[in-house]
């Protein structure tokens, strides 16, 4: 059937089951945008505030849906807007296609208004790029772009498609979803050789990682660990899969992980990383990171094994259909020793105490999780709250925390929540953020008031860039150069010139009753806490240093 470009584009958009798309117009996007208006029955188009709020909230979207977020930009300043969001989605493994209009072809290359070569701007920082130039390419480059973004190691995808292209004709042959490529499961023979390290071991850890949510294994990873009786740690994009406080759960390792992660990497004898990239944060070299223990990495990219450190066997491919194949060949093994040290390690961690008529970040945590439920989903931006609200989740939602784990993007939180939202309208939605990180966002407040999506902003105000600073505590004799910006932002009256309901909240009990009140709004609120800018992510191991120099007292003074 003929139809323009931009009808073309709407067409394939909802065969490949898109229902909303988050995108700001401009000239180069004015077709698009006509034939969105013309099926909006269909597929639903929301505004951000600017278009890093969109390529946000389509990443927010695809983290809790597990679909491929959608964003659209127009040429020039819309579509670089997008980068910092691109590279978010990319280094965390996000199916996110992300399409840009650009001025018409025979102006491209001439330095037009509003003219730059995205496809090679964000070609580093995405998994594939196209250059639509040739209409009868169309539909078919942007059913790939669909495919790609959501095969093998997920990420996104970016489209740039000329003006002229958008309202040119082409003969459009309808087709239905594409499918991801099939997963790839290991030889029979591999398996059998990893469950026979795994059986024999004596102090073997499971470290798991964001693999397990990309990959829908959360159910698998969880009975691998029963099974086995391994005691498993996580990294910050694992937060949620495993319940808070299992007798197996070490929490969070790495550079802010538990006292009984770490240790118990240290002393393991076999570790199995399963969904993780072993990230500098995670493992800060050899000599520290389960230096007696061969390292099996279950992954679905062959280019990260031994990328970080060297492996001592793999399994690539799919992790959940990995899981599934290995789980008949493996047991619980008695342990007895080992699981008894793990108790006593346990014991050693930090255990912040309540404060004393002021709020602590643990506070607040812990009533977020009692109120709001294990259900809940859970975005932050990047800093000291980030850590914060992964060391003291409570949720149990697989896809219900989400963080910019990779890119360390300031500014992700509140988009990435507008999209969570709108995927789960009924869900609670917490945005955690600091008072650096709300500065880089706060804008996506009148995108949730204009949709009436009831976010819930809790805001941990130290007046400072608290992980920055405590990086300059720890390693810069506390010179706070820069850290320290003295703003006179007055949130509660922010909050409510957006059209937020604003609550203010220095004590537990106080901001007791204002999350109580926040959680029956049918719009967005805000919650503002005072914390002492002393306040320190504990406990905290300094780069290139092991378990026996973890830090775990709160005083000021360095190292």
């Amino acid at each position: 059937m003929k139809m323009t470009g931009a009808e073309a584009i709407v067409e394939v958009l909802i065969e490949q089951g898109v229902k909303d798309i988050f995108g700001y117009p401009g000239g180069a996007t004015l077709h698009i945008h006509d034939a969105l208006c013309k099926r909006q029955g269909e597929i639903k188009h929301y505004l951000p505030a600017d278009e890093r709020g969109a390529v946000h909230a389509a990443d927010g979207y695809a983290r809790a849906t597990g679909k491929v977020g959608v964003c659209l930009a127009t040429s020039g300043p819309g579509a670089t807007n997008l980068v910092t969001g691109i590279a978010t989605a990319f280094l965390d493994s996000i199916p996110l296609v992300a399409i840009t209009a650009n001025v018409g072809t025979s102006l491209i290359g001439k330095d037009s208004f509003q003219e730059v070569y995205i496809s090679g701007i964000a070609s580093p920082i995405a998994k594939h790029t196209y250059a639509v130039r040739d209409i009868t390419r169309l539909a078919h480059t942007l059913r790939t772009a669909f495919q790609i973004a959501n095969s093998g190691r997920k990420g996104p995808v970016l489209v740039d498609i000329p003006k002229d292209i958008t309202a040119g004709i082409l003969d459009f042959e309808p087709a239905g979803p594409v499918c991801a490529d099939a997963p790839n499961v290991p030889d029979d023979a591999l398996i059998e050789k990893i469950a026979g390290m795994i059986q024999k071991s004596k102090r073997p850890v499971l470290c798991f990682g964001g693999g397990v949510v990309s990959s829908g294994a959360s159910e698998e990873i969880k009975m691998f660990i029963e099974k086995t009786g391994i005691p498993a740690c996580h990294t910050i994009m694992a937060t949620g899969v495993v319940a808070f406080g299992d007798e197996l759960d070490l929490g969070m390792t790495g550079m802010h992980g538990s006292v009984a992660a770490n240790s118990a990497v240290a002393e393991a004898d076999l570790l199995i990383a399963a969904g993780t990239r072993l990230s500098d944060r995670v493992a800060q070299g050899r000599k520290t990171f389960a230096p007696e223990a061969p390292i099996i990495q279950f992954d679905i990219d062959p280019s990260e094994i031994g990328k970080s450190l060297e492996s001592g066997g793999s399994l690539i491919g799919d992790l959940r259909s990995t899981l599934q194949a290995l789980m008949p060949l493996v047991d619980k093994q008695p342990r007895a020793e080992w699981m008894e040290q793990i108790c006593r390690w346990k014991e050693k961690d930090y255990f912040p105490e309540c404060g004393n008529g002021s709020i602590r970040p643990h506070e607040i945590m812990e009533i977020i999780g009692e109120l709001a439920g294990g259900e809940s989903i859970i975005t932050t931006d990047v800093g000291q709250h980030q850590i914060w609200a992964a060391q003291y989740c409570k949720t149990t939602r697989p896809r219900g925390f989400m963080t910019s784990g990779g890119l360390g993007t300031m500014g992700f939180g509140y988009g990435a929540a507008v999209g969570a939202q709108v995927a789960f309208p009924n869900a609670p939605v917490i945005h955690i953020t600091g008072d650096g990180s709300l500065h880089m966002n706060m804008c996506e407040a009148a995108t949730a008031v204009s949709y009436n999506l009831p976010v819930i902003t809790v805001i941990m105000d130290n007046e400072v860039l608290g992980m920055v600073r405590q990086l300059q505590w720890a390693y810069h004799d506390e010179c706070y150069m820069a850290t320290e910006p003295y703003r006179k932002t007055n949130y509660e009256m922010v909050g409510k010139g957006f059209g937020a309901e604003t609550y203010r909240a220095d004590t537990a009990d106080a901001f007791r009753d204002a999350f109580s009140k926040a959680l029956k709004n049918e719009g967005p609120s805000w919650i503002v806490c005072h914390i002492d800018k002393k306040e320190k992510v504990l406990p905290m191991m300094p780069a290139g240093k092991g378990v026996e120099d973890i830090i775990l007292t709160q005083e000021e003074g360095g190292l």
